[in-house]
């Protein structure tokens, strides 16, 4: 079985592969450069499910043959905010912004607000999507809070302000393996591959 990963995020093609790779199913993992690199998609479907089926199937558009195509959006959703950033956790601060700025404005939104009340969660949606078959889902949360300042050089994204449950670390103090498997992303390539394990 070939899979085409539909993300053009470097960090989050690193994590998608090496999980997948550990998991050492009959699979060959490419990226999307492989199909010309990844199509701009504009990810206005107002849901995590909905984005991830829309990047799936623009690069599965430039695909030939049986080929597969596996996509991922994801979020922070913080309880204090109802939610937001929600889906539009990677341009919360504007079109573009970088991590290091939807952080910023995080935490400004943040201020003032009690630990207690900083719970958050972190939700990924996997699509997979083929031209034979009806596309699948498989989702994945971690639940945790935001802390008050960045902590740990790892990760990218939200890393270094979200504590997941029953940690004292933010994920970007953590090691990769670590991550991997209290991460919403890690959960939902984790159903993933039990599906991919049972189908054969």
């Amino acid at each position: 079985m070939k899979l085409y990963l539909a993300t053009g995020n470097a960090k989050k093609l690193k994590e998608l592969q090496a999980i997948i790779s550990e998991a050492e199913l009959p699979i060959q993992v490419e990226n999307a450069t492989a199909l010309g690199g990844m199509p701009e998609v504009e990810e206005d479907a107002g849901t995590f499910s909905g984005n991830a089926l829309k990047k799936a199937k623009a690069l599965l558009a430039r695909a030939s043959g049986d080929t597969w195509v596996l996509a991922d959006d994801s979020g922070l959703c913080v309880d204090a905010l109802d939610g937001d950033p929600g889906v539009y956790s990677a341009r919360y601060a504007g079109e573009g912004a970088s991590d290091a700025a939807n952080v910023d404005k995080l935490l400004r939104e943040l201020t003032g607000v009690e630990t207690k009340k900083r719970g958050a969660a972190f939700v990924c949606v996997l699509a997979l999507v083929r031209k034979s078959e009806e596309p699948r889902f498989f989702e994945g949360s971690c639940e945790g809070r935001i802390t008050d300042e960045r902590f740990g050089e790892g990760g990218f994204g939200y890393d270094p302000v979200f504590v997941p449950q029953g940690r004292d670390r933010t994920f970007a103090e953590l090691t990769s393996a670590t991550k991997a498997e209290l991460s919403h992303r890690g959960k939902a390539l984790q159903k993933f591959i039990a599906w991919a394990k049972e189908r054969g």
